[in-house]
């Protein structure tokens, strides 16, 4: 049987690039090791990491990576992240709004896929 999520992953081009976005906007720490072609952060209650894409995945043949898979991360304050993930010129996709889960609005992240942030 399976207990729930383990572990996720977004496949992006340029790994390095995608991590420091991570790092440097949303203030993830990176974890002390990971596999080859990827980098995991030190994220509760399951990791999360961006990493090389798998063989024969060719992004620049999708138009939206991850299109039909909803990514939501808690944040601390939703609209403090908003105001600063807009104000360094990050496409917000929707606009903050409060709903079941607080306050939450969705950005485009590396590569284009849709991450949604909310801190209820």
């Amino acid at each position: 049987m399976v207990t729930g999520p383990d572990f996720v992953a977004l496949q992006v081009r340029e790994v390095e690039k995608a991590a420091r976005f991570f790092e440097e906007h949303l203030g993830l720490r990176r974890a002390p090791a990971g596999p080859p072609g990827a980098v995991v952060f030190a994220t509760e209650p399951i990791p999360f990491a961006v990493r090389e894409p798998l063989p024969g995945l060719d992004l620049d043949a999708i138009e939206r990576p991850g299109a039909g898979v909803a990514l939501w991360f808690r944040a601390d304050d939703a609209q403090a992240l908003h105001d600063h993930l807009a104000g360094a010129g990050v496409p917000v996709l929707r606009a903050p709004e409060r709903g079941p889960f607080g306050l939450a609005f969705t950005f485009a992240g590396p590569e284009g896929y849709a991450i949604t942030a909310h801190d209820g």
